[in-house]
Formats: C-alpha cells, structure tokens, sequence
C-alpha cells in the first residue's frame, strides 16, 4: 500500500512501515521552545530529575515573544530560559543579540530541514512543514518528555490532498491560498489530519509563500502541513550558511490513501480576507470594498508573514505614498537579519518615510502581548494568523487576516483595500 510524505518520514524515523492511525515512539529531530512555554517544559524536565537534554543539539530555545521584557513578570518568565540555557551550555539559543520569530528564525539559521520531525511548544510550528519535514506544535509537558527521552509518542495523522491548479494572478500569495483552504474546509476541517499542498500552482510559490501556507495549517486543525521538496526547497536549504544535518527528501506514492481531495484553482483567486471572527470567515477582497471598512491600524509581521518577500512587497506599495491620517501602521521584521536585510535593500527607509513603525522582531502584537495593542472598537488589518474575540487587544476590537499587499495598499487608503488598483 501507498504512502503519503508524513508516513514515510515516520517510517524513516522509527524503522518501520507505518500507516496512519498507528501509534508511534519516534526519534525527534528538533524540539522548539521559547520564552513563554520553555519555563513549563523545564519545570518538568527539573522535576523528573533529568540532569542532561537527550540530544542537547536537537533542542533550541527562541526568545520571541515578550523580548525585550515588557514587565518584570516577562523579564523574570525570560531569567528561567536564560539560566537554563547557561547551566547546559545551550548550542542553540537565541535572545536578544541574535533574536527573531522562531518559525522564521529556525530555518533562516539551517536548523530545520527536510525529512525532519520537528515539535514545538507553539501551535504555529507546523509552518516548518514548508521544508518538507514533519512540524506540528504540542504541550509544555510534551516538550518536556522530548527534551528527557529524545523521543515522543505520536498518532500518525491521515491525510487531505491539496491540489493548487493554475498560476497565481498578481498580489495572490500563500496567505490566500490557505486563507482559501480554511474558508472551503473549516476551522476543524482538517482536525488531526495532515495538509498535504500539492499540484503545478505550487512551482509558483516563493519559500516565503510557503512558510505562509504551513504556518496556518492548524488554523484548519490539521497536525501538520506539508509541502514536498523541489528545486526551491533545495535552493533555499542550499543558500544556508549550514545545516544542522543532510535533508531527506521524501514523496508520496501515487496510490497514497488520503481522506479527501481538495482542488482549488489560484489563477481566478482573489486577494482573501478573514473577517473576525475566525480565520475560516474569508471573504473576497471585492466584498470587502463593498462593506467600507475603516481601519485604526495596520500590523506586518508575525511568523505568518513578516519575511523579507513581505517587506518588500509592502514597501514597493508604499513607496511615495503616506499612511492614512487616521490609521496607525506596525512593522515587524521576522528576524534581525531579515531586518537587515530589508534595510540594506532600501524597505526600511521606504517604509519609514511613508510613516510606518518598525519594531524589533517580536511576537507580541500578533498575540495581544505588546507592541500593537487594539482599544475598544478598534478594527485592524493583519498579516498575522488568528482573528478570534480579543486577539489583539480589546474584546470588541476587529482583526481582518490579509496578506501584505493588502496591508499596506490598506494602510494607505484608511480602509480596506485592494492592492490590484
């Protein structure tokens, strides 16, 4: 019998044929912490009376969330990751001097790559999925018994077939796609199931679309989200200054079962915005200029898209234009070299002098943490990943999921807008 890309890498990995609905005790090849989850996990790591990390080089701590601290809670939630890291001489530790989003930073630094098993203590770390590597998120405690054993138990998802037909028309990005995916399927659609993005439309995605694409595969309840490896995942693995081990490439047999069939045809997609409040609510861009919707502030960044294509894309659209009077417009750069980049390449001035802020890498804003806070009755555009009741701020704050160009034409106009004018 056939098997799809995510048995295979698991077969790999514990040295047998597996199906889905098998019960697996797999090798990990990356456990992700960062400042808010880590100090559970290594609560439970102390308490089981554990002295050293499985496999030390497999374990990584990204400080991205409340970095720099913004209260003393946050700054004494960071001490814990910090001492840890310093009493085992954590390899791969990042803070302030190297810092980023860890599901940007990971991959920008060759520490995740294809035929990998990857978990993290963050929903979002299905985006490593983008690398043809099995990456879904999990508890504390799970991250906990991985950072023991090297190892953690895991059903083997079944899988959902996504077909994307056609070339993509301008300013249609991985964000539609998924956003396209979720509106079709549901917020639960894909429950405990792998998205397996395949078809011609994929030679058209960029890395940086793709990482889009993975990231909100649990926002349709998939385990993971899955894209094969090609000539761009080789490319971008390639253009590394290293990696942490050789990529395995992996594919899934013809006659692979899977649990149904999605097809969706990018080149008629619109730009796709998720009204709150819910990431499946996805609306045409067209409906959404015939609903008028004034915005009080617009956010670029997060995990989802705060990559240097995002960058660029916004400042080609805001160049020689202002933000909106009555719209406030926040810039976070993925990573500091993503940061660095954008700014040799002339997209930090631009975005500057059109009147953006442009704040250090941070998942604050995309949360409700800090740094793009929404007030009472305020509506957002967003380039993040989840719209619910409060996620950004107030209760009775609106977010809308767009892609960046849709952002940025947004923040021009002070209402949402359609980047293809």
């Amino acid at each position: 019998m056939g098997q799809t890309i995510t048995e295979k890498i698991f077969s790999e990995h514990v040295g047998k044929e597996v199906y889905a609905g098998e019960i697996v005790d797999c090798p990990i090849d990356m456990v992700i912490g960062n400042d808010i989850t880590t100090p559970l996990s290594i609560k439970a790591f102390e308490q089981s009376g554990a002295e050293s990390l499985a496999n030390p080089d497999g374990f990584c701590i990204v400080m991205d969330h409340f970095i720099p601290a913004k209260d003393i809670a946050s700054a004494n939630q960071a001490k814990i990751s910090r001492d840890f890291a310093k009493k085992h001489n954590l390899k791969h530790f990042f803070d302030e001097k190297d810092m980023g989003i860890e599901h940007a930073l990971l991959p920008e630094k060759g520490l995740v790559v294809s035929g990998d098993v990857i978990i993290g203590a963050d929903s979002h770390t299905c985006t490593h999925g983008a690398l043809g590597a099995f990456s879904t998120g999990m508890g504390s405690t799970d991250l906990a018994y991985a950072m023991i054993t090297g190892k953690n138990w895991f059903k083997i998802p079944s899988a959902i077939k996504v077909e994307f037909i056609g070339k993509p028309a301008k300013h249609i990005y991985g964000k539609d796609l998924i956003l396209e995916v979720i509106r079709q399927i549901g917020v639960d659609g894909a429950l405990y199931q792998t998205l397996e993005f395949c078809g011609d439309g994929i030679q058209y995605l960029s890395m940086d679309d793709r990482f889009s694409l993975c990231n909100m595969a649990i926002e349709a309840g998939a385990k993971n989200g899955i894209i094969a490896s090609d000539e761009i995942t080789r490319e971008f693995l390639a253009s590394r200054k290293e990696l942490r081990a050789k990529p395995k490439e992996f594919y899934s047999d013809k006659d692979a079962n899977y649990t149904r069939v999605l097809k969706i045809d990018i080149s008629t997609l619109e730009p796709v915005i998720a009204y709150p409040f819910l990431p499946s609510n996805g609306k045409s861009i067209s409906q959404a200029l015939k609903d008028d919707l004034k915005i009080d502030q617009v956010f670029i960044g997060s995990c989802t898209n705060g990559r240097l294509a995002d960058l660029k894309i916004a400042s080609e659209i805001l160049k020689g234009k202002k933000v909106h009077k009555d719209v406030r417009l926040i810039v976070t750069p993925g990573t500091q070299q993503i940061y660095k980049e954008a700014y040799q390449l002339g997209y930090i001035d631009i975005l500057l002098e059109s009147g953006a802020l442009i704040s250090n890498p941070t998942c604050g804003a995309c949360l409700g943490g800090y740094m793009g806070i929404l007030g009472d009755n305020e509506r957002c555009v967003s380039t993040t990943n989840r719209n619910f009741v409060g996620r950004m701020g107030a209760r009775s704050s609106e977010v809308y999921l767009a892609n960046s160009a849709v952002a940025a034409m947004s923040a021009i106009k002070g209402q949402i807008a359609d980047p293809r004018e």
